[in-house]
């Protein structure tokens, strides 16, 4: 019992001291990646000091990890393997959080992504960077940017890869927003952790983003609720994150799924 009781103090010793060293960084220069924990993207949004750069949707923002995003990653073969299953003539297909059309550029040398009516979806700075960009020729032609959901049309099959992390609605309430609900759904690098729901801050060049990391159970009854089944899934060791100003909430688990609509 003695011994069980030295563990347990200096585990709660070094958790103190952690806590206390990542809140101390979070005030100087070299803040730490992620920072704060509050109860949803809004309460951690409002707790971006003023006159620091806020949210994703910023010209500021926009140019950020460009050229890294465009190409493959290790956790892009999941659903490189999914949509090429998934593909077929007319298939259109909606990337939501798509960013400049990374995914499209990424993809196209293992995959035919002229078969797909490749729309993307994202926040109105990204789509007007987008746009200007594919005017002076340097995006594919055959992208098309949307900033509005009721303007993309039919969708088939859904792409968010890295999109749910910084949605500031549930999951459900963005699919009600679509003109229709998407036959399969890929979903990519979904945070989610075993306890409650939590948002952090992220840095993203000068900004501070909100980055949610979901309940995984909550998370998986809203898909069934919504009318859902998991046809795959699959973990992302490498982009578990711990929050340095809350490392008793422990690191998140970052998830891969392929949905089918029942």
């Amino acid at each position: 019992m003695v011994a069980t009781a030295l563990k347990t103090l200096r585990r709660n010793g070094a958790l103190a001291l952690a806590t206390a060293h990542g809140r101390l960084l979070a005030l100087t220069p070299r803040a730490p990646h992620f920072v704060g924990a509050y109860p949803d993207p809004a309460a951690a949004l409002a707790a971006v000091p003023k006159g620091r750069l806020a949210g994703y949707d910023n010209d500021a923002v926009v140019e950020v990890a460009f050229a890294s995003m465009c190409r493959v990653a290790l956790w892009d073969y999941p659903v490189i393997l999914w949509l090429d299953r998934l593909t077929r003539p007319g298939l259109r297909l909606l990337d939501a959080g798509g960013h400049m059309g990374t995914k499209h550029i990424a993809f196209a040398p293992l995959l035919d992504v002229a078969a797909f009516g490749w729309t993307v979806y994202d926040l109105p700075a990204i789509v007007r960077a987008a746009r200007a960009r594919q005017a002076a020729g340097g995006l594919p032609a055959d992208l098309r940017f949307e900033s509005d959901l009721a303007a993309v049309g039919g969708v088939d099959l859904l792409l968010a890869s890295g999109l749910l992390q910084y949605l500031d609605v549930p999951f459900t309430a963005f699919l009600d927003r679509l003109p229709t609900r998407p036959g399969h759904i890929l979903l990519n690098k979904v945070a989610t952790r075993d306890g409650a729901s939590v948002t952090t801050l992220e840095k993203i060049g000068a900004a501070r983003v909100p980055y949610q990391i979901r309940a995984r159970a909550g998370f998986e009854a809203e898909v069934a609720a919504a009318g859902y089944r998991v046809l795959d899934q699959w973990q992302i060791p490498s982009l578990s994150h711990l929050i340095a100003t809350h490392p008793a909430l422990g690191p998140s688990t970052s998830r891969g799924y392929v949905l089918e609509r029942v």
